[in-house]
């Protein structure tokens, strides 16, 4: 009660001084205004200019990208962009799927282990066909091949195994097909540049660097965004095929643990 009366008594404290406070700092900048205007009207402008310069260098930005992808050549640096676009976009829809493939495998298999304690081997199976991912679609394969013998499971899981690490790499060669094809347009829009600088010195009958300048400069422009878009991509794929690598092991080590869950069970050990 006394603490309730405490909290009450500073809230009333608080809401009677605030008023005091903020007239206070009124009184304050308003003095304040009075004696220094000038001072506030240049540091509004000096706000508004700095406001307008970081505007204007973000535009500049923009437009600099722009201006050097038209001065690259459309007809090669459309080309590019568009590997990079459709790059990307398997990229992400592939790292999406593996996110999505993931299991909790630890978790996956206490549940099988317990099922077949109490259901059998059907239970097990209605476990695993109820999760999603790799590992859980490896172990229904396997569990329908029970009765056939372990021998059967150990060869459905490893055909099946094939099968899911295809579904997972899917896509992949894309990719990796538009980081080569990349670089080496920007490769080819170089040479070409270059040869339309040599015609020109050809042309003029001498070597001047500001005649050939502006065609090396946009020639050499190509080169550039293959390489950015090659780069990107590798980064990408890179970790697709780390993800894919780390799933296959942990279905590699998940599938031995399930056939030691079988014939322990088949056995009568698990208990």
């Amino acid at each position: 009660m006394k603490k309730l009366f405490s909290i009450f008594a500073l809230a009333g404290l608080l809401y009677v001084q605030t008023p005091v406070f903020a007239q206070t700092e009124t009184d304050t900048t308003a003095a304040t205004e009075e004696v220094a205007p000038a001072e506030t009207k240049t540091t509004a402008q000096e706000a508004t200019v700095q406001e307008e310069t970081n505007a204007a260098k973000e535009q500049s930005f923009h437009q600099f990208v722009l201006e050097k992808f038209i001065e690259g050549g459309v007809e090669f640096m459309s080309i590019i962009l568009i590997c990079l676009i459709l790059g990307l976009a398997i990229s992400i829809e592939r790292i999406i799927y593996l996110n999505l493939s993931s299991t909790n495998t630890k978790k996956l298999l206490t549940e099988i282990e317990e099922a077949l304690k109490t259901q059998g081997t059907d239970g097990a199976l209605k476990v695993a066909q109820n999760q999603k991912g790799a590992v859980a679609s490896l172990f229904a394969q396997g569990l329908m091949r029970v009765d056939e013998g372990i021998e059967m499971v150990e060869k459905s899981v490893l055909a099946y195994g094939s099968v899911v690490m295809g579904k997972l790499e899917r896509g992949l060669v894309w990719v990796s097909l538009f980081i080569a094809i990349a670089p080496m347009l920007g490769f080819m829009g170089t040479v070409l540049g270059m040869v339309a600088a040599f015609d020109k010195i050809q042309q003029a009958g001498n070597l001047d660097a500001s005649l050939i300048a502006g065609e090396i400069k946009v020639a050499l422009l190509t080169t550039i965004g293959g390489l950015i878009v090659g780069v990107i991509l590798q980064v990408f794929y890179n970790y697709c095929v780390s993800k894919i690598d780390s799933m296959v092991n942990e279905m590699e080590d998940a599938s031995i643990s399930l056939v030691d869950l079988l014939v322990r069970h088949k056995a009568g050990l698990l208990k």
